[in-house]
């Protein structure tokens, strides 16, 4: 009896020895052990202009740690950020890079970490589907937007002679546009629906804050229509005074608020 015990036992062993044997040839095996730094960076490289984003990012992250301490990891890191990035990860994106920026401060990459964390959130703030429903980006959340400048702005600050920064100037100037036509915006809603006093905060806020852009001629009229709907009459007549001074030709005092045309951000 105790010999049967003993070969049923030796009989699981071996089936457990063969079962674990087999789930050990089972496991993937890693095809750049034998690669060196430069051929994984270049594999990854491949992948990202291919289009094989996930692929890229795990070779990255593979050359991060076989090549620790050196640009050639550094850079690995940003070129992750844009694979994230293209693949529709964007706080995945947002994330790897502000890991970079806290452990490379002094990187001769941080410019390029910069200027793609502006344009990661800039994008992001246009909207996938804004062609489709003709949303302009000044209608949104601006969150986005904002943070895009702050990016932007430490990149122009820091790294005037930087390639990117010809781009960033041009991109800043767009948002602080985008920031008043949310303004704007939000004074039409109010103004719509009979919240004259709200109208007239909103529209003063782009008078004060955003003197020279282009929203800033609605801006005068709401104020100019609210008054006027308030029945105030020595402010509505202050406000239009300022319109005509400003504006002498103002389409807004013809015809009045403008029906919706193509959004005026498509230059991106």
């Amino acid at each position: 009896m105790l010999q049967a015990k003993l070969s049923v036992v030796c009989a699981w062993s071996l089936v457990g020895t063969t079962l674990l044997l087999a789930g050990c040839s089972s496991v993937p095996k890693d095809e750049t052990v034998s690669w060196s730094p430069n051929k994984i960076y270049a594999e990854a490289k491949d992948e990202l202009s291919s289009g094989g984003y996930d692929r890229a990012v795990v070779l990255f992250e593979k050359l991060e740690g076989r090549a620790a301490g050196t640009p050639l990891a550094q850079q690995a890191q940003v070129d992750k950020a844009y694979a994230h990035y293209k693949a529709g990860e964007s706080a995945q994106a947002l994330a790897t890079l502000d890991r970079f920026m806290k452990l490379h401060p002094a990187s001769p990459a941080l410019d390029y970490a910069l200027y793609l964390k502006g344009i990661i959130n800039f994008n992001d703030d246009m909207g996938m589907f804004s062609s489709i429903t003709r949303q302009d980006l000044a209608e949104r959340d601006q969150k986005a937007a904002r943070e895009s400048f702050e990016s932007f702005k430490e990149l122009v600050n820091r790294f005037p002679d930087s390639r990117y920064t010809p781009d960033a100037t041009q991109r800043m100037n767009y948002i602080v546009n985008s920031l008043a036509q949310y303004e704007v915006h939000v004074a039409r809603y109010y103004y719509a629906r009979g919240a004259y006093v709200a109208a007239i905060n909103r529209a003063q806020a782009v008078v004060t804050d955003f003197q020279g852009m282009p929203a800033l001629e609605e801006a005068l009229f709401i104020i100019f229509k609210s008054y006027d709907a308030l029945e105030m009459v020595p402010l509505r007549d202050d406000a239009k005074r300022v319109l005509v001074k400003n504006y002498p030709e103002s389409d807004y005092l013809i015809h009045g608020f403008k029906a919706n045309s193509d959004p005026w951000w498509k230059a991106w």
